[in-house]
């Protein structure tokens, strides 16, 4: 049987592999790989928390379908301002992207 502890334990992976991938990398669609999986990590939370302590309601798959429609949101326009500045700089580098320092 799957308890409550596995569950945190598997999020927390999930989110710690995020963060390295967000400190680490320096390709955008890499970073935006990464945020996805802390937001799934976050998600995993969410679920956990919904069958092991707030049973019988529906609160944390209401959090988590919240978080999954602003991810979607967040993926459509990172992509969309990843694509338009590879466009101009023909690079997704990270480091690349300087359109807004003075």
């Amino acid at each position: 049987m799957i308890s409550f502890e596995h569950y945190l334990l598997l999020s927390t992976i999930i989110f710690g592999i995020g963060l390295y991938g967000i400190l680490a990398k320096k390709n955008a669609v890499a970073v935006l790989m990464s945020v996805e999986l802390m937001l799934n990590a976050v998600n995993i939370n969410f679920i956990a928390i919904n069958k092991f302590i707030v049973q019988g309601e529906i609160t944390g798959q209401l959090f988590a379908i919240f978080v999954i429609v602003v991810a979607a949101a967040e993926v459509a326009v990172g992509l969309a301002l990843i694509l338009s500045i590879f466009r101009q700089k023909k690079s997704v580098d990270l480091n690349d992207f300087d359109l807004l320092k003075w």
